[in-house]
Protein backbone atom coordinates (compact mmCIF):
# COMPACT_ATOMS: atom_id res chain seq x y z
CA UNK A 1 0.00 0.00 0.00
CA UNK A 2 1.14 3.36 -0.50
CA UNK A 3 0.23 6.31 1.63
CA UNK A 4 0.84 9.98 0.65
CA UNK A 5 0.89 12.60 3.10
CA UNK A 6 -0.70 16.41 3.13
CA UNK A 7 -0.79 18.72 5.52
CA UNK A 8 -1.97 22.27 5.26
CA UNK A 9 -1.92 23.47 8.95
CA UNK A 10 -4.39 21.59 11.38
CA UNK A 11 -5.58 19.72 8.29
CA UNK A 12 -3.92 16.40 7.39
CA UNK A 13 -5.31 14.29 4.03
CA UNK A 14 -3.77 10.92 3.78
CA UNK A 15 -4.55 9.30 0.32
CA UNK A 16 -4.35 5.26 0.09
CA UNK A 17 -3.20 3.24 -2.90
CA UNK A 18 -3.72 -0.39 -2.88
CA UNK A 19 -4.40 -3.10 -0.39
CA UNK A 20 -5.46 -2.07 3.33
CA UNK A 21 -4.86 -5.54 5.30
CA UNK A 22 -3.64 -7.30 7.51
CA UNK A 23 -0.02 -6.90 6.00
CA UNK A 24 -0.32 -3.10 5.61
CA UNK A 25 -2.71 -1.92 8.45
CA UNK A 26 0.64 -1.65 10.72
CA UNK A 27 2.21 0.99 8.41
CA UNK A 28 -0.97 3.01 8.37
CA UNK A 29 -1.08 2.62 12.20
CA UNK A 30 2.41 3.93 12.39
CA UNK A 31 1.63 7.07 10.15
CA UNK A 32 -1.33 8.18 12.20
CA UNK A 33 0.13 7.65 15.44
CA UNK A 34 3.05 10.69 14.34
CA UNK A 35 1.05 12.27 12.67
CA UNK A 36 -2.10 13.70 14.31
CA UNK A 37 -0.39 15.71 16.94
CA UNK A 38 -2.00 18.75 16.53
CA UNK A 39 -4.54 17.52 13.37
CA UNK A 40 -8.39 18.55 13.51
CA UNK A 41 -9.45 17.55 10.45
CA UNK A 42 -8.67 14.18 9.12
CA UNK A 43 -8.98 13.14 5.71
CA UNK A 44 -8.99 9.80 4.53
CA UNK A 45 -9.10 9.78 0.64
CA UNK A 46 -9.64 5.72 -0.52
CA UNK A 47 -9.92 7.01 -4.13
CA UNK A 48 -7.11 4.94 -5.32
CA UNK A 49 -8.17 1.37 -2.70
CA UNK A 50 -8.82 -1.59 -3.79
CA UNK A 51 -9.14 -3.89 -0.79
CA UNK A 52 -9.92 -3.17 2.99
CA UNK A 53 -9.90 -6.01 5.23
CA UNK A 54 -11.28 -5.85 8.97
CA UNK A 55 -7.19 -4.88 10.52
CA UNK A 56 -7.68 -1.64 7.82
CA UNK A 57 -11.23 -1.49 9.83
CA UNK A 58 -9.68 -1.52 13.41
CA UNK A 59 -7.04 1.27 12.21
CA UNK A 60 -10.13 3.39 10.87
CA UNK A 61 -11.70 2.81 14.44
CA UNK A 62 -8.97 3.74 15.95
CA UNK A 63 -8.15 6.78 14.31
CA UNK A 64 -11.98 8.17 14.24
CA UNK A 65 -12.09 7.70 18.39
CA UNK A 66 -8.83 10.06 18.24
CA UNK A 67 -10.05 12.36 16.22
CA UNK A 68 -13.06 12.56 18.02
CA UNK A 69 -11.33 13.72 20.96
CA UNK A 70 -9.62 16.06 19.03
CA UNK A 71 -11.54 17.51 16.01
CA UNK A 72 -12.84 15.82 12.79
CA UNK A 73 -12.25 12.72 10.52
CA UNK A 74 -13.86 12.33 6.50
CA UNK A 75 -13.16 9.28 4.26
CA UNK A 76 -13.31 10.47 0.93
CA UNK A 77 -14.04 8.83 -2.74
CA UNK A 78 -15.40 5.16 -1.18
CA UNK A 79 -15.65 3.03 -3.89
CA UNK A 80 -18.79 0.93 -3.95
CA UNK A 81 -16.89 -2.31 -2.88
CA UNK A 82 -15.93 -0.49 0.46
CA UNK A 83 -18.76 1.57 0.69
CA UNK A 84 -20.63 -1.96 1.07
CA UNK A 85 -18.06 -3.15 3.57
CA UNK A 86 -19.07 0.08 5.98
CA UNK A 87 -22.77 -0.54 5.23
CA UNK A 88 -22.61 -4.22 5.70
CA UNK A 89 -19.92 -3.59 9.29
CA UNK A 90 -22.67 -0.82 10.56
CA UNK A 91 -18.97 1.36 9.56
CA UNK A 92 -21.24 3.41 7.65
CA UNK A 93 -23.06 4.80 10.74
CA UNK A 94 -19.38 5.37 12.96
CA UNK A 95 -17.70 7.26 9.78
CA UNK A 96 -18.32 10.72 7.91
CA UNK A 97 -18.40 9.34 4.58
CA UNK A 98 -17.88 12.26 1.93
Amino acid sequence: MKITKTQNGSNLTLALEGRLDTNTAPELETVLKNSLDGVSELTIDMAALDYLSSAGLRILLGAQKTMNRQGSMNVANVNDTIMEIFEVTGFSDILTVV
